[in-house]
């Protein structure tokens, strides 16, 4: 692996965590996420369930976690299974965990080959009730491909037909809301290396690059911090991209004059920054374009002063909408008799500001949640206003990532540049690239 292992500590004090959410009698069962395949004998790159990685630490296909925490037997109560290896496997693929490197990663003393998984669930299985599985129930999940664990929630069915099947999202989404120490210093490495290659990119940028050459200062920086690369795929949006709000073609070239959206994150340990920036491509904002900016950073620094334990998302969605309807005023793009007069159901602000301006971050950008339970103390929330005027070609939005605490929400992007002074300053010192 890239990335500086986890202590396995924190894998068991996840696991401790789940288990005192279950009832007497309850297997928990998660496996691996499919290798996916393109054409022919391809595949993609692997990307390990998150929930798995969650409860073990262990980064690898093929792999299952069974916790039965009353398992008449001790070493029954927590198993790891995993892919044996062999000389054919090591000499095509490489190496894969021997059972003492899975043990010393999870903190699972029984470690399994995975070929020993059905034998041995048949025998624990008897004197459970409940078996608790995964499923992606995230609020935005609209994926047509059947996982793993879906294939394994049909197969738990057919053999054992008569015991229970909990769902365990409700449980783990609810558990990794809140953040760990260790899981914030990972998403801090994350947001470190995001930081030095959007610096990289401001000595890069110029009239005439192509944004597909940006993109490739980004993850040239990633891959050289041993970062997994890219945490989700790149916005590289210059001009009138900047108001598509998944803008991922990346294929023009930027123009003098223009603003550059960038929308990227590195991705280090399974954890995932998320940064946007919105820079001039000649290195000077015009007037019209600092005074768009500077009502986006307003709107940021008041959602960032409002993140605070208690609120509720829909809540704060709420407020910071508000707080935009007065800087859009501001900006000339309606009068406040316009807002006296809208249609409630279609407020005029959802055509400069369409989207959420908060998600959770974690082990997936879009992290698991629940709308409904307030901000806690060690959540880490993006922030990230916009304002997109499609008839101007302006589209900026700035994004911090946020950890709440007890007072004031720290901004782990801190060290990121987003004052104009600042990006002025940094684009007009070109320095080489290397």
């Amino acid at each position: 692996m890239r990335y500086q292992p986890f202590p396995s500590d924190l894998f068991s004090k996840n696991r401790n965590k789940l288990i005192a959410e279950l009832p007497p009698k309850s297997i928990v069962l998660i496996c691996s996420n499919d290798i996916m395949p393109t054409n022919a004998d391809g595949s993609m790159g692997f990307k390990q369930q998150t929930d798995l990685f969650y409860l073990s630490g262990l980064d690898q296909e093929e792999t299952l976690l069974l916790i039965y925490p009353d398992a008449p037997e001790a070493h029954l109560r927590e198993i790891a299974f995993v892919r044996e290896t062999s000389e054919l496997i090591a000499i095509w693929e490489g190496h894969k965990y021997t059972k003492e490197e899975a043990r010393t990663i999870s903190g699972i003393e029984n470690i399994q080959w995975t070929s020993n998984f059905e034998a041995i669930l048949k025998t624990l299985a008897y004197s459970a009730e409940t078996i608790y599985m995964i499923d992606n129930e995230h609020m935005r999940n609209s994926s047509l491909v059947e996982t793993q664990n879906a294939r394994l929630v049909k197969e738990i069915k057919n053999k054992y037909p008569l015991h229970r099947i909990g769902r365990l999202a409700p449980i783990l989404n609810t558990l990794r809301m809140k953040k760990e120490p260790a899981e914030i210093k990972a998403l801090q490495k994350a947001i470190d290396i995001t930081e030095a290659s959007f610096r990289r990119v401001l000595a890069f940028t110029k009239p005439g690059v192509w944004e597909n050459e940006i993109e490739a200062e980004f993850i040239h920086e990633f891959i050289k911090s041993r970062s997994g690369g890219f945490a989700y795929t790149p916005i590289i949006a210059s001009g009138a991209n900047a108001c598509v709000l998944h803008y991922i073609e990346n294929e023009r070239i930027c123009q003098d004059g223009d603003l550059l959206l960038l929308d990227v994150g590195a991705c280090y340990g399974n954890y995932n920054a998320d940064m946007t920036r919105t820079i001039p491509v000649n290195g000077k904002f015009s007037p019209r374009q600092k005074e768009v900016y500077l009502a986006v950073q307003a709107v940021l620094n008041y959602a960032t002063d409002l993140m605070r334990p208690g609120i509720y998302w829909v809540d704060y969605q709420k407020s910071v909408e508000q707080f935009m309807e007065e800087q859009l005023i501001k900006l000339g793009l309606f009068t406040r008799q316009d807002v006296d007069n809208q249609d409630p159901s279609s407020p005029l602000f959802k055509k400069y500001f369409m989207h959420g301006v908060a998600h959770h971050l974690g082990l997936d950008v879009h992290d698991v949640w629940d709308k409904y339970k307030p901000f806690e103390a060690g959540m880490v929330l993006t922030c990230e206003p916009g304002i997109y005027i499609r008839e101007e070609g302006i589209g900026i939005r700035l994004e911090n990532n946020l950890l709440i605490t007890d007072g004031p929400a720290i901004n782990l992007m801190a060290n990121i540049p987003i004052d104009i002074d600042e990006i002025e300053a940094l684009m007009s010192n070109k320095n080489q690239v290397d």
